[in-house]
């Protein structure tokens, strides 16, 4: 059985899997952030090898049991032999964003791919943000930008999650107003993948919840709470 995804992740998945699908098989994969495994699983079974790096311990502990997940960070510069880097939540918590796009893409192949998603829209920074470590949200030219300046080719930015995915960024607000949050951005950035996550009984529960409301976000391609980017190394 497949791991469980959070009602958010399905409905970002339906993006990525359609990109996913445009890019076509791969030898290898790498995954920055995989958090416990649950969309790393998926990427595992369309690529030849798969590899995580998690640098929470805790999420590493638990993705390792899933799925080829080290407990660390990439390193600053790799090999240029990945076919695919994917980085899904991943971007918004670190400060330079240019240079840790830079860095991953020293780890793919000219003519590979990129797969990253964010939040979305910065006039929509709330109390989850802060609570998870976000520094920002990000506006689609302003991710194109940073693709461009990191020396990528930003071949396709579609948001996502219109819908039922504002109900559950309020209520995920609703709920971080009454939390305290960690002390440091880091210890922040190392709990949001545990955050709000389901139990893997609930796997199926939540794909069909998640269902109709994956159709009918694509009413509204052009707006949602999230962003999923796809882009080339040349």
């Amino acid at each position: 059985m497949r791991p469980a995804l959070t009602l958010s992740a399905w409905l970002r998945y339906d993006v990525v899997a359609r990109l996913l699908r445009r890019i076509g098989p791969v030898e290898r994969v790498v995954e920055v952030g995989p958090g416990r495994g649950a969309v790393g699983v998926r990427l595992a079974e369309r690529a030849t090898t798969y590899t995580g790096y998690e640098p929470d311990e805790a999420s590493a502990a638990v993705a390792a049991t899933r799925v080829n997940v080290i407990h660390g960070l990439l390193p600053s510069d790799g090999a240029g032999d990945v076919d695919l880097l994917c980085a899904f939540e991943v971007l918004e918590h670190i400060d330079d964003d240019v240079a840790a796009l830079r860095s991953w893409a020293t780890h793919v192949k000219p003519g590979g791919w990129l797969l990253l998603s964010v939040p979305a829209f910065a006039e929509r920074f709330g109390p989850t943000d802060a609570y998870v470590g976000h520094f920002r949200r990000y506006d689609p030219d302003i991710l194109r930008e940073r693709l461009v300046a990191a020396g990528l080719e930003p071949v396709e930015l579609r948001p996502y999650g219109w819908g039922l995915g504002n109900v559950l960024e309020r209520a995920r607000d609703a709920i971080t107003r009454r939390r305290t949050a960690a002390a440091s951005v880091e210890e922040r950035t190392a709990a949001s993948g545990r955050f709000l996550q389901p139990p893997d009984a609930l796997g199926v529960a939540t794909a069909a919840a998640a269902a109709p409301f994956r159709l009918l976000q694509r009413a509204r391609p052009n707006a949602g709470v999230g962003l999923v980017a796809l882009a080339r190394k040349p």
